[in-house]
């Protein structure tokens, strides 16, 4: 497993497990369970995705210290809009039956993130969270943040794919060391529709998901991947045998479409 250090000298799991629309159950629990097994050792969930409880459960019946193992929430808009990141923060904590999460994430920039921004920090004062960051913040939206705030955020997570690089938006967190987490980087399944990717799998004795992936660690992201199948569980952390040629990066850079599969961060109704 290799690690991307933050601007906070913490080191995050460069692959982790996304569990967006896994079940709440044995499902999430048998996911994590063979996630950690593949070493994962980085989950990522939020409130919105109604599973944080058996995300508890998976790690704490793990064989994995809880400590060996970066797990990531987030702070839904509704809570956000209503001031009331504090108690969402603490009723994340109390579901995932954790004391701390590593990373804590504002899911998107709705009214109200610049005082959520706040009580993050003070959160990670008080040592509820080790880290602070932000989702689907564009460049004036971390701007906001930049200025409000007396933290960096130490992530953004957003949509990033062979099809939407998001240029604009990297740049602007690459000048404050802010790192870059994907989320959909298999294209919500769409990577199979582009016959590139098999092409240069076969290059390399390896996958399609596994060139998209690598293609994402070479360029200094995160990535979580989700799965609740077995097998794509381990390929999907496989990742580190093999390294694309520049010709092969530069062939999948040139893919650039601007083209979202989730929601557009400047234009949302949620």
């Amino acid at each position: 497993m290799k690690h991307i250090t933050l601007n906070n000298g913490l080191r995050m799991p460069q692959v982790g497990l996304g569990v967006w629309q896994s079940g709440n159950g044995e499902e999430v629990i048998n996911a994590i369970h063979w996630a950690l097994a593949a070493g994962y050792r980085h989950v990522d969930t939020a409130m919105i995705y109604k599973n944080e409880e058996a995300v508890g459960k998976a790690l704490a019946s793990s064989d994995v210290p809880r400590a060996d193992v970066w797990l990531t929430t987030k702070i839904w808009n509704d809570d956000i809009r209503k001031g009331r990141t504090t108690a969402a923060l603490d009723e994340s904590l109390a579901r995932l039956g954790v004391e701390y999460v590593d990373l804590i994430l504002l899911h998107w920039p709705v009214d109200g993130y610049e005082r959520a921004w706040a009580e993050l920090e003070t959160a990670l004062a008080a040592g509820k969270v080790k880290s602070i960051g932000l989702s689907n913040f564009m460049d004036e939206h971390l701007q906001d943040i930049l200025r409000v705030g007396n933290i960096v955020p130490a992530v953004n997570q957003i949509e990033y794919h062979p099809y939407l690089v998001q240029a604009e938006t990297i740049s602007a967190c690459d000048e404050h060391n802010i790192a870059i987490t994907a989320w959909s980087p298999l294209m919500q399944g769409k990577f199979l529709d582009e016959p590139l990717f098999a092409k240069i799998a076969k290059d390399y004795d390896k996958t399609a998901a596994q060139v998209v992936l690598r293609w994402c660690l070479q360029n200094d992201i995160i990535v979580i991947p989700k799965s609740v199948n077995e097998g794509r569980i381990r390929e999907n952390n496989d990742l580190f045998g093999f390294e694309l040629s520049e010709e092969h990066l530069v062939a999948i850079d040139e893919l650039e479409r601007g083209h979202r599969y989730g929601p557009d961060p400047h234009d949302f109704d949620f």
